[in-house]
């Protein structure tokens, strides 16, 4: 035996990789996620607190939308990044309920931690956790009331149902105190559009600085604000009863003729020619337009100056540079087709409404069509007293429009205010008592990380947690499926009783996404590192064998 011999060392790894792995990861990971979680746990429920953001330009936010604040703050753990994702997709998804997902995610992982620290296989808490996900997601359809909207004896219930999950959806945010304003004019959004489709982009949202909340203004229709116009535009006519609207994509401007072509010539006169004929183009196009019957002229191009006082002579009124998808929402809501030329238009191809108006909304001036035959869209006009406060309403708003999208597609609800996790921390709590080995302790460590919600909710709200927490096991032990947090009375009820309601389909994204970011994050046993340097180009070899899953950052 030679024992003046050694192995060599061998590098498969760029100098200044850095490479962690085995069970300290994987509890280091779980840290990251629980450092997340104290960030916005305490935005949690109707008396949660905002958080104020300042960007490294010195934008400042104040929200507290679980997606809104992960989305600006710059987190780099790799570990931790997977909760902002699935905030993120909840936000997508259903729209409400980001900040429960987050807390949720991380508090499965703070309750099995111990197992981790004892040695247990990731594997098997993944298969624990992956049995009470889809237990708890079982009970919830179970347990979830459907609400007929077919019927004609519930419809006034089903606008109520509608009308109770906004408000719900809005018991955390800004606008809480407005909240009997605000769900009319989310609802009533909601129901102009396409009931097959429910596309929420065309819900327009336009934001008007100055005034107080509830001079928010909900137009059944379309509204933007008065575009860039030439002189001669004062002189149109600012209302119309039923008036026909032609929708352009054609510039009506002298430049556009001149910018398209190189002419030579030799003789002054022939110049004039030249300028002759450009306007002989333009006023072509102008009497095509007047000719059509049009009252109201629309064009994503700019239309010019001659153009506008052309129109003005003729009681037309004209807007150029709409944006994009404001003109697309014309189109929903007035009809007729966009015209690419002005050679050929027909009455067909002209959209009306019973009223187009151009108003002065705080220090705007808006152009609103309202009354639309076929009205597919409408606009939110928001005001408030500074862009944060409007900038935050418009959050709020856009939270309440998803859940009660969700909640006219898939019309089974369950009660709010933690009663949903309390039931489902009994049930799975029971179920484990039935079965045997290490799985026993999984599931009951699930149970018992879904209490986190109405805790925090209490916390939140200044109320003792300990307290109601216990109440609410008694009660659910003894058969109240839907008690949960009342903060009106500071104490325990039946928030079914209350209308504190959510669409079921929220709670399920939220076990099933907040379960899925638990396993992923438990699964990952090695973190490989690798630092830009000047070696950069000459990476090392993959690590042979390696231990599990690798997550570079």
């Amino acid at each position: 035996m030679n024992f003046g011999r050694q192995t060599p060392t061998v590098v498969v790894l760029k100098e200044g990789t850095d490479t962690s792995q085995g069970r300290g990861q994987i509890i280091s990971n779980i840290n990251a996620c629980l450092a997340i979680q104290d960030t916005i746990r305490p935005t949690l429920g109707p008396l949660g607190s905002d958080i104020l953001i300042v960007n490294s330009a010195g934008k400042s936010t104040i929200s507290n939308d679980g997606a809104t604040i992960l989305k600006l703050l710059d987190v780099v753990h790799p570990a931790a990044k997977i909760l902002v994702d699935i905030s993120r997709s909840q936000d997508a998804e259903v729209g409400d309920g980001t900040t429960s997902v987050t807390i949720l995610a991380s508090e499965f992982l703070k309750e099995c931690k111990p197992f981790v620290e004892e040695g247990m296989s990731s594997n098997i808490i993944n298969k624990g956790f992956r049995s009470a996900s889809k237990l708890a997601v079982e009970r919830i359809k179970e347990l979830s009331i459907e609400i007929n909207k077919d019927n004609s004896n519930t419809e006034g219930s089903f606008r109520e149902l509608l009308e109770r999950c906004a408000k719900t959806a809005m018991s955390s945010k800004l606008i809480y105190n407005n909240a009997d304003f605000f769900t009319k004019m989310v609802v009533d959004a909601v129901l102009t559009l396409d009931q097959d489709d429910l596309d929420e982009s065309l819900i327009g949202i336009k934001k008007i600085q100055g005034g107080s909340m509830e001079e928010s203004k909900f137009i059944n229709g379309v509204a933007f604000k008065k575009t860039f116009s030439y002189a001669g535009f004062e002189q149109q006519p600012k209302k119309f009863i039923n008036p026909k609207i032609l929708i352009l994509n054609v510039e009506l401007e002298l430049k556009a003729e001149k910018d398209n072509a190189e002419v030579r010539i030799e003789h002054v006169n022939e110049y004039q020619e030249i300028v002759d004929a450009e306007w002989k183009i333009i006023l072509q196009k102008l009497e095509s337009i007047e000719n059509s019957g049009a009252n109201i002229v629309l064009s994503k191009l700019p239309i010019g100056d001659l153009a506008t006082q052309f129109f003005a002579d003729r009681n037309i009124f004209c807007a150029g540079r709409v944006q994009s998808e404001d003109i697309e929402r014309v189109i929903k809501a007035v009809g007729g087709i966009t015209q690419s030329t002005c050679s050929d238009i027909k009455i067909e191809d002209l959209g009306t409404c019973e009223l187009f108006e151009e108003v002065q909304i705080g220090g705007e001036r808006y152009n609103l069509f309202e009354g639309c035959p076929q009205a597919k869209t409408c606009t939110l006009l928001l005001r408030g007293g500074a862009d944060q406060v409007i900038a935050e309403v418009e959050r709020s708003l856009h939270d309440a429009i998803m859940i009660v999208k969700r909640a006219v597609k898939n019309n089974q609800i369950v009660a709010g205010g933690g009663a949903i996790e309390m039931e489902l921390s009994k049930y799975l709590r029971e179920y484990s008592k039935k079965i045997a080995g290490k799985q026993q302790l999984i599931i009951a460590a699930y149970a018992k990380a879904l209490e986190v919600i109405p805790r925090q909710l209490c916390e939140n709200a200044g109320l003792d947690g300990t307290d109601l927490l216990n109440k609410l096991r008694s009660a659910h032990a003894k058969g109240e499926t839907w008690a949960g947090i009342d903060f009106v009375n500071e104490n325990i009820g039946n928030n079914m009783d209350n209308f504190v309601w959510e669409p079921s389909l929220i709670k399920i994204n939220a076990l099933q996404s907040a379960t899925e970011a638990a396993m992923l994050i438990l699964s990952v046993d090695e973190t490989i590192n690798q630092e830009e340097g000047e070696s950069g180009a000459q990476g090392g070899a993959p690590v042979p064998g390696g231990r599990g899953r690798g997550m570079p950052q």
